[in-house]
């Protein structure tokens, strides 16, 4: 049965794996946008290197977890964020000020709520993670 959010499943299968406390996983299927996603998680260094390996039946990630993710999720639907919005969805999906990200598509890329504001750029959130 093929999976009707692979965003979804990306966050759901890392949680899950910390949460096992296990030090890899497989994530699968792949999409661009899971690429750009989990490079932008290890920028922030909550995951170490991943690798896409492409197989017949849609690619898998190879990931390696650095155990630092306490929770993370997909966001649906995908609201829609103007630039000085920032802070009212930091309180309704984290749980301090300081403490994780968002992760934002923007027309300039997947990035951090933290980087898309400071370039002063609104967006669509698609998920999150402390």
């Amino acid at each position: 049965m093929p999976a009707t959010n692979i965003l979804a499943n990306l966050f759901v299968t890392l949680y899950n794996t910390e949460a096992r406390r296990r030090g890899d996983c497989q994530v699968y299927p792949t999409s661009k946008l899971g690429v750009e996603v989990l490079g932008t998680l290890k920028k922030a260094g909550y995951i170490g290197e991943f690798e896409h390996v492409e197989d017949s039946r849609g690619g898998k990630f190879s990931v390696h977890l650095l155990a630092k993710i306490t929770k993370c999720g997909a966001i649906s639907p995908r609201f829609k964020v103007k630039k000085g919005e920032y802070t009212f969805w930091e309180q309704q999906y984290l749980p301090s000020y300081d403490r994780g990200m968002l992760v934002v598509t923007t027309n300039q890329g997947v990035m951090s709520h933290h980087e898309a504001a400071e370039r002063g750029i609104g967006g669509f959130l698609i998920g999150y993670v402390y």
